[in-house]
């Protein structure tokens, strides 16, 4: 599977991003698909993932309520709306998706995903 990621750039503080993540060249089930960023220096962050056969829609704390992740079942693909963009929130995000659904306490976890995506860049400025 190759999972291929678009939408990044570089906005203002209250802007809006719309990141792209297709799966193509799957020769299994989704079970989850989800998006994760990472700062230089700094652990790789889960920020949204989506349960693909239903069973959950999950965001982290800091993004709550300015972020919204939905799936394209047809497409096998996922998008990550982001409304209201904060200077924090510069970091390469990585598409990331696996064959096994997750319950809430494992969908954060970075290890648990058998696929990533090449990463785009997302930069806010004040």
């Amino acid at each position: 599977v190759q999972l291929q990621a678009s939408g990044g750039g570089s906005v203002q503080t209250g802007d809006s991003l719309r990141l792209s993540c297709a799966a193509t060249e799957r020769t299994f089930s989704l079970g989850i698909m989800g998006w994760f960023r990472q700062v230089p220096g700094k652990e790789r962050e889960f920020v949204a993932a989506i349960n693909w056969l239903g069973g959950g829609i999950f965001y982290a704390d800091s993004v709550k309520g300015r972020f919204t992740i939905s799936k394209v079942n047809a497409q096998s693909t996922v998008h990550l709306q982001m409304n209201s963009l904060k200077p924090e929130d510069t970091a390469v995000y990585y598409c990331a998706a696996d064959d096994n659904r997750k319950i809430a306490t494992s969908v954060p976890l970075g290890y648990l995903y058998d696929w990533w995506g090449q990463g785009t860049q997302v930069t806010v400025s004040s």
